[in-house]
């Protein structure tokens, strides 16, 4: 039961993977900010930040050419793993991207900080990040194969089901995992038992013991 329930997980993962949209959030100078993503192991993942310029909104009803962004406006972005290793780090910069695949599972952060300013600011930043299947590029697999569109969508449902496999494959594995920990943890248990019920036996027969060469001195008994 607790199988098929993480299989239905994995499957709701999978697929909300693959209608990843972008991320928007507004940062603070002097603040950081990190967002989490769960990537299994020998995954592609591909991600893309800029920020948003402050007179985006007042352009789009003007005619006026666009300003560029403020020099205030720069960001500082590490992509690192769970075991700490840096994956992308770049300092000062309004907008870049990554891609990389990953070596090891587990969470993977990526944090971006502004620098603290006087009076403070906030910056928009637009955050897309994607894995597994969302981050392959199939406009160019479309060019590359010179395959129409059906085609297009049928090797997206392949590499879904595919990576659904995969995901439950690491899932039983997780399970098997966590059994032998479990396992392990009762046997410890049981024995970390037997050993106080031996020394609670061991110490209430000391104590009989000091009791009775007590009384006897005394002549009590």
């Amino acid at each position: 039961m607790a199988l098929k329930f993480w299989i239905f997980l994995a499957i709701i993962q999978v697929l909300l993977t693959t209608i990843t949209e972008a991320v928007r959030f507004d940062l603070e100078s002097g603040h950081t900010k990190c967002i989490a993503e769960d990537i299994k192991a020998n995954s592609m993942t591909v991600g893309k930040y800029t920020i948003v310029n402050p007179n985006e909104a007042h352009h789009t009803f003007s005619q006026e050419p666009q300003q560029p962004l403020p020099d205030s406006h720069k960001l500082t972005v590490r992509v690192t793993a769970a075991s700490g290793n840096s994956y992308h780090y770049a300092d000062h910069v309004q907008s870049g991207q990554f891609s990389f695949q990953a070596v090891e599972a587990g969470d993977y952060m990526a944090c971006f900080w502004a620098l603290d300013q006087s009076p403070a600011t906030t910056m928009t930043v637009d955050f897309d990040w994607r894995s597994g299947v969302a981050a392959k590029d199939w406009s160019n697999v479309a060019k590359k194969g010179s395959i129409d569109a059906m085609e297009i969508e049928v090797k997206k449902l392949y590499e879904t089901v595919t990576s659904i496999h995969e995901e439950m494959s690491y899932l039983r594995e997780r399970e098997e995992e966590m059994q032998d920990l479990n396992h392990t943890t009762n046997s410890k248990m049981g024995w970390l038992s037997l050993l106080s019920l031996l020394i609670c036996l061991s110490v209430s027969g000391l104590q009989l013991w000091h009791l009775k060469s007590f009384f006897e001195k005394k002549k009590l008994i």
